[in-house]
């Protein structure tokens, strides 16, 4: 006897989010209408604790079978609605989410008819598909208990150091002759006053020590091929490959510092940039008499639009180190705006100005103007331009990304943003993670850090890195590629050939050539399935019969 499908559908107010601009009491009448429907509510906030065991107590008391939420989006919230589903006794996987939040409340506040009526047909789609949802089990996959980390300035070696500390074995790839990274060239790191390079030295010295490192220097990344658990790493040490494999990676590649060729007359003696002035500053004669220092000198441009972060920090630092070096010494700082974030940055912004540095904002429509000797620059405030005297003049350049960031993007198939820097999977939802399952990030090669941020960020994709690790097996959603249909597969590759995750590969069996998914690497983005001629893919709870459903709702309401 087939079984008697028993639907609850729960309707989120969140607060004035969806109510303030939907009816979301004829929405929860009008659910009740729909086929296999035996329950609805509504619910001020569905996500909150109270709307939690609203669900639980509803599948228990009423039998539900299948839970529809209309409320948000389900890339942040469905893993939450799931797991409460499975408290509830439900598999997980009986869920249906419908977002009538940033499909109707938001793009259609000022039509709360129309967006009501939106709402509705979305909600009548969610149920529809809902009556044909199967149950699904997380998909395990054993896990590699290896580490790589690519890169070995400070997030590298921290990142490796933290893992290895726990006792997971951690091969650390660095592609030049040293590790540090930009480290080296760094004089004093504010606000402590710690020498970098010594920080650099200490922490190269627990590296090459610990039991659980292996330190590959003057090594590049060949290949990558796999997913998390089982990551197949080919490198090359001055001609020699070798392979090895990992659970889990970790980037931490850094970034560059961008040389001002063609700007403010650079020409790295009389005009040089901040990172040229950090290794003149470790020569204790070093006091030159007037130094101008240009902010955002290549940054926030049309050519890069974004702010470097710690620019603005690094002069002001770097400001600091010369008046106390020589209290004569005329230091003055040109600026667009100034960066200085945090209690411990403000104070410093404050001690170089009690230090006697003049800060002078200029206008980017009219720069300043470096000449011998004096570098003239238009001052809004007192509506004149200003000659100022320069034996030194300090590009403050920004942060790049690394030269290989393309090429490494392509060997683990994950994202860059439009600055060439690598990109998070989420922003707030996942900073450390890549979109890549057991791909992680931290560092200058996500973004423009400060040693301090660097540092913190290595130990958070550490910790997130050790999270599968730990397990030894890891649980990835079911909602991945299935061979449905092996007689109608032709083995053609077209599938293999554009998923973007390497999850499909060409096997020989008995009836042929084959396509075989490989679930653990599948991301359930459907590329293959919509592109398969004869049909023999389907996705996990998106079949075809399930979006027809769906479609046919719509049109049939």
């Amino acid at each position: 006897m087939a079984e008697e499908i028993r639907i609850g559908v729960f309707v989120c107010d969140c607060g004035s989010n969806i109510a303030g601009y939907l009816d979301v009491k004829e929405l929860a009448e009008y659910a009740k209408t729909l086929p296999h429907v035996v329950y609805v509510k509504e619910n001020l906030y569905t996500c909150s604790e109270g709307g939690s065991n609203e669900i639980k107590a509803a599948i228990k008391e009423q039998n539900l079978n299948r839970v529809v939420v209309a409320s948000c989006t389900p890339r942040t919230h469905e893993p939450l609605f799931r797991g409460t589903c499975g408290e509830g006794g439900l598999n997980p996987f009986l869920f249906e989410m419908v977002n009538i939040r940033d499909q109707c409340s938001w793009v259609h506040m000022q039509e709360r008819k129309e967006g009501t009526a939106k709402a509705m047909d979305l909600i009548r789609m969610g149920v529809a598909k809902a009556a044909l949802l199967e149950p699904q089990e997380p998909i395990q996959s054993e896990i590699n208990p290896r580490a790589m980390v690519m890169g070995a300035g400070i997030s590298g070696m921290t990142a490796a150091l933290a893992l290895a500390n726990r006792g997971y074995e951690v091969v650390l790839v660095e592609k030049s002759s040293e590790t540090g990274g930009l480290l080296r060239s760094l004089d004093r790191l504010a606000p402590s006053g710690i020498d970098a390079a010594s920080l650099a030295d200490r922490h190269a010295e627990m590296v090459g020590n610990h039991p659980n490192i292996r330190l590959l220097t003057s090594t590049t990344v060949e290949e990558i091929q796999g997913y998390i658990g089982h990551f197949n790493v080919t490198t090359n040490t001055k001609g020699v490959r070798d392979g090895f494999e990992a659970g889990v990676i970790i980037v931490a590649t850094g970034a560059g510092v961008l040389k001002p060729v063609g700007l403010f007359q650079y020409d790295g003696e009389k005009v040089i940039n901040q990172l040229e002035l950090e290794e003149r500053l470790k020569s204790e004669t070093f006091s030159p008499g007037n130094v101008v220092m240009i902010q955002c000198a290549g940054a926030r441009n049309e050519e890069r639009k974004y702010c470097s972060r710690i620019c603005c920090m690094v002069a002001i630092k770097n400001a600091i180190a010369l008046k106390e070096r020589n209290a004569r010494t005329g230091v003055r700082i040109l600026y667009r705006d100034i960066q200085a974030y945090g209690t411990e940055n403000e104070a410093l912004f404050q001690k170089a100005k009690e230090l006697g540095v003049l800060f002078i904002k200029y206008d980017p429509a009219r720069p300043p103007q470096v000449q011998q000797g004096t570098v003239k620059v238009f001052h809004d405030l007192l509506g004149r331009e200003l000659s100022l005297p320069q034996d030194l003049v300090v590009l403050s350049t920004p942060l790049i990304a690394g030269d290989d960031n393309e090429v490494i993007s392509r060997l683990l198939r994950v994202s860059l943003d439009e600055n060439k820097f690598f990109l998070e999977g989420h922003v707030k939802l996942k900073p450390l993670d890549f979109a890549t399952d057991g791909v992680y990030l931290c560092g200058n090669a996500h973004y423009p850090a400060t040693v301090r941020e660097a540092i913190s960020q290595a130990l958070g994709a550490a910790s997130r890195a050790s999270i599968p690790l730990s397990k030894g097996v890891m649980s990835v959603e079911p909602i991945v590629s299935t061979l449905v249909d092996e007689e109608a597969c032709r083995g053609c590759g077209l599938c293999v050939a554009l998923c973007p995750y390497g999850a499909l590969e060409i096997v020989k069996t008995e009836k042929g050539r084959k396509v075989r998914v490989i679930p653990v690497a599948c991301k359930g983005c459907g590329v293959c399935a919509a592109t398969c001629y004869q049909h023999a893919l389907s996705v996990n709870s998106y079949t075809d019969d399930q979006v027809r459903k769906q479609i046919s709702a719509f049109l049939n309401p």
